[in-house]
């Protein structure tokens, strides 16, 4: 089971504190996410739920960004005990036989379970130094590296553009052309 698509659900929640400013958002960020299912009842205690989430997983990847490895592996321990994992098979979609993490409880409960899981399993499978926040600056926009030569330093091909531009237009400013 790849629980890579898990973690994302965390970089997603991090990555997008406006969507968590109301239910319609909310539910913009759970279709994003491939969470959404027509008829899910959304409730003010799943957006509270999530956004003290959000602010929990920024702390991870915070401890993570400054090579704290301990705190990283509290905080998701941490997780862990408040969102257990209850793994179900499942079929849907036309899909063959395949798990999820967990099928009951609210729709916050849910996502937690699966980002936390997905966290927890790249960090054994991958190391700490896999979450990573975007070196563009001002841009501190959470990612994974799950890149082979673990080389990834920005959240994106844009941030990484904007930033080796700067740096090409420092030397030039720097060597004096």
């Amino acid at each position: 089971m790849d629980l890579t698509s898990y973690a994302e659900l965390a970089v997603l929640l991090i990555n997008n504190p406006d969507r968590l400013a109301g239910l319609e958002g909310l539910r913009a960020l759970l279709e994003e996410g491939g969470r959404h299912r027509p008829g899910l009842r959304l409730t003010r205690g799943d957006l509270d739920a999530l956004r003290d989430l959000r602010a929990e997983l920024v702390a991870v990847f915070e401890a993570a960004q400054s090579g704290d490895e301990a705190d990283v592996v509290e905080r998701l321990n941490s997780l862990l005990i408040r969102h257990p994992v209850q793994p179900q098979i499942s079929g849907h979609d036309g899909q063959r036989w395949h798990m999820h993490l967990t099928e009951g409880g609210r729709t916050a409960e849910q996502y937690a379970v699966g980002a936390v899981m997905g966290l927890a399993t790249l960090v054994t499978d991958l190391g700490v130094s896999r979450l990573g926040l975007c070196q563009a600056s001002p841009c501190r926009r959470a990612f994974l590296d799950t890149s082979s030569n673990r080389s990834r330093r920005y959240c994106s091909e844009r941030c990484a553009s904007r930033a080796n531009v700067a740096a090409y237009r420092a030397r030039r400013k720097g060597g004096g052309q």
